[in-house]
């Protein structure tokens, strides 16, 4: 491309570059910049010091992280989380968007919608409260446990580690449900409809095109998601974690983000935290990487 045509490009795409602008901004401010901080994984960061002052300690940090036994312990409490958040999570919003596709009556479409997008707006500080409202002993799922006399008294679901997993899961499945269903419904007005048509001549039902044809034609885009949710697979966060934990869960609460905030900046190990950090960017750099090549040998999808 000459330097002509590429300035006259330039000059037609200037409100969408203009739109991307702020968010290439963002990018670089908070995503990109902080990358010098991964330097402090491999010192003995001490406050109030030049960060080119700083002791260099080589891979100290890392050594002693995986010499942690609670290292493994949050790893483990991610890792199943992360694992039953996308078996459980990911399936859903293309079913629901799928059923969403088949309603025809658009006001009571919309109002499925607009119920089911709700959840999303929702702090999840009055989320685990409610949650915790409603699994506690006086909670209206002990109450209806034990009005059809499967279990004699209340179940202490908040303080058994065994449910806590699920709990967790199941909390977060109901409020980004529908949020999550947004790209697929995008994904499937680009389908073109004169395929639906033949479709109908040849005799085939909803379920049929569903099937084959508005399931296939949003295939790339649920293979792009799906390859970004495994990359993402150890950025659980810690929010709901932390919220709904107590001191009974504890053992199984715990994740690698709440792992670096208390064994790093909460006991100011500041290198400390900086070297989990570095080793859970690399990991989802890792994942990404293979999910992607899995895909391309499998699907003949791929992301980048």
């Amino acid at each position: 491309m000459n330097k002509s045509k590429l300035t006259k490009t330039l000059w037609k795409q200037r409100y969408l570059i203009l739109m991307v602008f702020p968010f290439i901004v963002w990018l670089i401010i908070f995503r990109y910049i902080p990358l010098w901080g991964w330097i402090m994984a491999f010192q003995d960061y001490r406050p109030g010091k030049p960060i080119w002052q700083q002791e260099w300690v080589g891979i100290r940090w890392f050594a002693e992280m995986f010499q942690d036994p609670d290292f493994y312990k949050v790893m483990r409490n991610t890792l199943v989380m992360s694992i039953m958040g996308l078996v459980f999570g990911f399936p859903l919003p293309i079913i629901l968007a799928l059923l969403l596709n088949e309603i025809k009556n658009m006001a009571f479409k919309r109002t499925v919608q607009t119920i089911s997008y709700l959840p999303h707006f929702v702090s999840w500080v009055v989320v685990a409260s409610l949650v915790s409202e409603i699994l506690s002993p006086s909670g209206i799922i002990n109450q209806i446990l034990q009005k059809l006399h499967l279990t004699n008294y209340p179940i202490m679901f908040m303080a058994e580690p065994r449910y806590f997993w699920w709990i967790v899961t199941f909390s977060d499945i109901w409020k980004e449900l529908g949020w999550n269903t947004i790209i697929y419904l995008a994904a499937i007005t680009s389908i073109n409809p004169e395929l639906y048509e033949a479709a109908t001549v040849d005799g085939a039902g909803r379920f049929r095109k569903m099937i084959s044809i508005t399931l296939p034609g949003i295939m790339p885009t649920v293979i792009v998601l799906l390859i970004l949710s495994i990359g993402n697979i150890i950025n659980i966060g810690f929010e709901r974690q932390f919220l709904l934990r107590t001191a009974a869960t504890r053992d199984v609460a715990d994740v690698i983000d709440l792992y670096i905030l208390s064994y790093g900046i909460g006991t100011g190990r500041y290198s400390f935290g900086t070297a989990a950090g570095v080793f859970k960017s690399v990991l989802s750099l890792t994942l990404l990487i293979f999910a992607n090549w899995l895909s391309k040998k499998t699907t003949g999808y791929r992301m980048m």
